[in-house]
């Protein structure tokens, strides 16, 4: 996601925040519904419902987060008529953006914004490039584990996947994967990929998925054919990247992607630990 981008997102998602009379943050349901890119408040509503669960499992009350109101909207007739709305604190919306359709962009930023604390866009821009490689990271694992699949399905068994992986790599950075462990300094027991920066990380996923498709399509049935056709898809994924002024092996290695997600998971443990409350009052209460 572009900085421009994230500057305009932080000003909209800041636009349409609300305060109680305590001071309380909080959002009103239909907003969010447009800000995260839901056009039928249906299926919005089933969102909330299973956001609602989780901050019941979680183990806070469900009415201090989400609160039902009435909402007076124009008609083209020139009447009004209520409709229903919520309100939601910060924590129910981070709640309602886990559980909502992370393909959007707009979730996935919410995910981010609703679970920090700050305004600052340089602080969400950083902490959605992290997650992004995180993302790429897992998604890699989940399409070599795909190709893995296919290896044994189609050829009978798949026991040198990790040489088929390897040679994708020397096909990608143009040295081997033993180079390349050493110029970035990766351990002998970790994976190249967990210090791989975001672009090669998708590089790596978009070849492997070509390799996938092309084996099935074609219906490979020898590992010799996929190792081949995954080089040829390395090659071609390199020569882009090289077109585009970007050469693999010249990239500087990443942070370790493990510290990152843990970084991350202990941010959203702690910012949403005593997550603040609307405080309402039912009448019986008054």
């Amino acid at each position: 996601m572009e900085p421009q981008q994230i500057q305009s997102l932080t000003a909209m998602f800041e636009g349409h925040s609300q305060r109680t009379e305590e001071g309380v943050e909080y959002w009103l349901a239909r907003d969010v519904q447009h800000l995260l890119g839901y056009g039928k408040w249906d299926n919005f509503t089933s969102v909330i419902s299973k956001a609602k669960t989780a901050c019941e499992v979680s183990g806070h009350t469900v009415s201090d987060h989400f609160a039902d109101v009435g909402k007076m909207v124009e008609l083209g007739s020139g009447s009004q008529r209520e409709i229903d709305d919520v309100m939601l604190t910060r924590y129910a919306c981070y709640l309602i953006a886990q559980n909502g359709d992370s393909r959007k962009q707009q979730v996935a930023f919410a995910q981010t914004y609703f679970a920090m604390q700050t305004r600052k866009a340089e602080l969400i821009e950083q902490r959605l490039l992290e997650a992004e490689r995180v993302l790429a990271r897992q998604k890699l694992s989940a399409t070599e584990k795909e190709l893995s699949s296919v290896i044994f399905e189609q050829a009978g068994g798949n026991d040198n996947f990790a040489l088929i992986r390897s040679k994708g790599d020397s096909a990608l950075f143009g040295r081997n994967t033993k180079a390349m462990k050493a110029q970035w300094q990766v351990p002998d027991n970790r994976p190249l990929a967990d210090f791989a920066p975001t672009i090669i990380l998708k590089a790596k996923d978009f070849a492997t998925e070509i390799t996938i498709h092309n084996a099935r399509a074609q219906n490979m049935n020898r590992e010799q054919q996929i190792s081949k056709e995954h080089v040829t898809n390395n090659e071609a994924v390199r020569q882009t990247l090289i077109n585009r002024g970007i050469r693999p092996e010249e990239l500087p290695p990443a942070e370790d992607v493990k510290k990152v997600e843990r970084r991350l998971a202990s941010a959203d443990k702690k910012s949403l630990k005593n997550p603040e409350t609307l405080g309402l009052k039912d009448d019986a209460d008054e």
